[in-house]
């Protein structure tokens, strides 16, 4: 995988330091062809339950939206995240975090998201429609081996409660 997560800019930006001015203006605008057509990809797919655009006209900064999957806890709820790309892009993930509040085991009480790919596992192959998916499905299938909110991982063993408590919090 890490040779998917090689950025082919960091030549010319070697090239740049020697006096070439080609690393800066090329970069953005191979990440700005990128997203366009990821906003293309994901308008077409046809996927329910997300869907993401970028905020006002500026294509770097995203809002997202995410349903929460049928028979969890989340079921009838929306949720808003925030999705933002680094000049490096796709070779660098997005920062992603949850607008609404989100009570779960992954998600801390600013919305910021544990999930491996957006860190450590991160390749270049991932697009928005993935990262979506992905935190999609993380609503509903934690992993409680590496909480942010601890309060919702002990929790969450207790379903019922669990439920009763996203209830409560973010009536739908």
């Amino acid at each position: 995988m890490a040779s998917q997560n090689t950025d082919p800019a960091a030549a010319s930006s070697t090239a740049a330091l020697k006096g070439n001015d080609s690393g800066g203006s090329a970069t953005k605008g191979s990440v700005t062809k990128r997203l366009q057509q990821e906003l293309m990809t994901l308008m077409m797919s046809g996927d329910k339950g997300i869907s993401a655009f970028p905020e006002s006209d500026n294509l770097f900064k995203w809002v997202g939206t995410i349903d929460g999957a049928t028979e969890t806890a989340y079921d009838g709820l929306r949720f808003r995240l925030s999705l933002e790309f680094p000049d490096g892009y796709p070779y660098h993930p997005p920062r992603v975090k949850f607008l609404t509040p989100c009570f779960h085991p992954n998600v801390d009480d600013k919305g910021f998201i544990c999930l491996d790919i957006l860190k450590d596992k991160w390749s270049a192959l991932y697009d928005v429609r993935s990262i979506l998916l992905s935190i999609q499905s993380l609503l509903g299938e934690p992993n409680n081996e590496s909480p942010l909110n601890t309060a919702a991982a002990d929790l969450w063993s207790d379903q019922d409660a669990f439920k009763a408590h996203v209830q409560a919090t973010f009536p739908r």
